[in-house]
């Protein structure tokens, strides 16, 4: 789980979650046709193994052949593929399967480094940290005995985990407390929900975040959409932004619940595998609300499969950026000594025929993944939705409405490269009670109170700039305290609710409306022009 609002601040790990959950056909099977005569092959692995002997015989330092296979051989080998092939070591791939089972078991809180520390950034609502009493900016000193001085915030987060019922001591330094906190916290199992908590952003308007595709990620999308109880949504905000994928199976279930029962959701094929379309099983809700989609330029992958689809369908609306331009899919491979391969080994294609591939030949992988994405639509893969709307192939889905993401201005850039919001609430909460009344909203108090710890910090601005941006400020404000006083769950509806992505998303519905009419309208032609055959 990760603090993914506000929404224009960008995925600096989007590459590594590309690469664990980008459009996974799941574990495939372990044998793997060669791709070069069995002489070709049997020499080039002679070569590698006279300069691996070379190396391990002559280099200043001994390599470690774990490191030179795992670390060097294999993904350099990849590298010649695709950007998205890619080798994992135990770790990584005992990570990928958790992140794919959406679970782990463990304490229940997102760490991060800060200043040298490692520091609690938000324990999940419910979790044992949670009922611990952990807070955001509190300062893990030891784990078990442990001292974390010296450790990577990676190595204490495994420290963390550990099996079910398992007790894990927790030593930390709090803002305001003159000595160190222990907290006693049994392990549990922890979701990895890939759906924020569906709720109300307007009167009749349904929200849904879904921030990746995995095991559960179907389940978790009906679960919402039950607990709103779905007869009563006029309008639903689908927000897929900086969702980098998962697994292929897990997005055709999501975009097929909002189709028609038989409708293609997309299809893939490959060099060595036939094309292969899945089809939607619709919804006995028999929902007929609009939708609009919210994408931006880290929205990949499975993410992609689920916009196309509604959108050459004409079910949703398409809002936002255009998306990443992922349009391959990876089979994973279980590897001896518990390792993994996930292969490239199709392209898919949207329900109109659309292959979303950006191009990836002439640059280089950290381009491809960070550089400025330029529209990249192809006008030889021009095809048609089904009422007849053009759309092309290319890089990425192009929104039917384009709205930037808003960009931050020099103040509001500072005031979060520094921590700001973070680093006050835990110093306001280290000297206050950490409960709010509902509802609770800054008031002037708080506000100068932020202010001269702002002028403390050295934080430079003028009086104009905090004018500028005050309510800025307090949206800020209100959603930062939120975590520690009530939860990061609460806290995340505070950014949606005034998030001006999703507030400008909400005007566009009477135009999903009308593009959900079209298309009720041309079935109920085509159902009669067959009955009078």
């Amino acid at each position: 789980m990760a603090l993914r609002r506000p929404s224009y601040v960008l995925v600096p790990l989007f590459i590594g979650l590309c690469s664990l959950a980008g459009g996974l056909l799941g574990p495939g099977l372990t044998r793997v046709s060669a791709a070069a005569p069995e002489d070709d092959v049997k020499g080039s692995i002679k070569a590698f193994t006279r300069v691996f002997e070379t190396v391990e015989e002559n280099a200043a330092e001994k390599p470690s052949a774990d490191k030179a296979i795992y670390k060097g051989a294999i993904p350099g080998m990849l590298r010649t593929l695709d950007p998205h092939s890619n080798f994992f070591d135990p770790k990584d791939f005992a990570s990928l399967r958790d992140d794919q089972r959406g679970h782990y078991f463990g304490v229940g809180m997102q760490v991060g480094p800060r200043n040298g520390k490692t520091i609690v950034i938000a324990p999940f609502g419910g979790s044992p940290a949670y009922k611990a009493g952990l807070r955001p900016g509190d300062i893990i000193l030891e784990v078990n005995d442990h001292r974390t001085d010296n450790l990577s915030t990676s190595e204490i987060a495994d420290l963390l985990k550990g099996p079910k019922g398992t007790k894990v001591t927790v030593v930390v330094a709090r803002d305001g407390v003159d000595k160190p906190l222990t907290f006693n916290i049994i392990r549990d199992e922890i979701p990895r929900n890939s759906v924020e908590e569906a709720f109300w952003v307007r009167p009749g308007i349904a929200y849904l975040d879904i921030n990746s595709f995995n095991e559960t990620t179907s389940k978790e999308v009906e679960d919402g959409l039950k607990k709103l109880d779905e007869a009563k949504i006029k309008g639903l905000i689908l927000d897929l932004r900086s969702n980098p994928g998962g697994l292929l199976n897990e997005g055709v279930a999501v975009a097929g619940r909002f189709l028609r029962k038989g409708e293609v959701v997309v299809s893939h094929r490959g060099r060595s595998s036939p094309e292969k379309p899945y089809l939607a099983r619709g919804s006995s809700m028999g929902e007929n609300y609009p939708i609009i989609v919210l994408v931006n330029a880290y929205s990949a992958s499975a993410a992609e499969i689920v916009a196309g689809a509604l959108q050459d369908h004409d079910r949703a609306l398409i809002v936002g950026e255009t998306t990443f331009g992922k349009g391959l899919v990876q089979t994973v491979y279980p590897l001896q000594e518990n390792t993994g391969l996930a292969l490239t080994t199709a392209h898919y294609y949207t329900p109109s025929n659309r292959l979303i591939q950006r191009d990836y030949s002439n640059i280089s992988f950290l381009d491809y993944y960070y550089g400025k994405h330029a529209e990249q639509k192809n006008p030889m893969d021009v095809k048609m939705t089904d009422i007849g709307r053009t759309v092309y192939g290319g890089g990425g889905i192009t929104p039917d409405e384009k709205v930037a993401s808003p960009k931050l201005d020099k103040f509001q850039s500072e005031l979060l490269r520094h921590y700001a919001f973070f680093t006050f609430t835990a110093k306001y909460f280290g000297s206050h009670d950490a409960k709010l009344p509902k509802g609770w909203s800054p008031d002037i108090n708080i506000e100068n109170d932020f202010h001269e710890f702002l002028l403390k910090q050295d934080i430079s601005f003028t009086e104009a700039d905090w004018t500028e941006n005050h309510e800025w400020i307090r949206d800020q404000l209100k959603r930062e305290m939120y975590v520690t006083a009530f939860s990061y769950e609460d806290s995340q509806k505070v950014s949606v609710e005034t998030d001006p992505m999703v507030s400008k998303a909400i005007t566009f519905l009477p135009e999903a409306k009308s593009l959900l009419d079209k298309s009720e309208k041309l079935i109920v032609q085509r159902t009669t022009n067959q009955d009078h055959f």
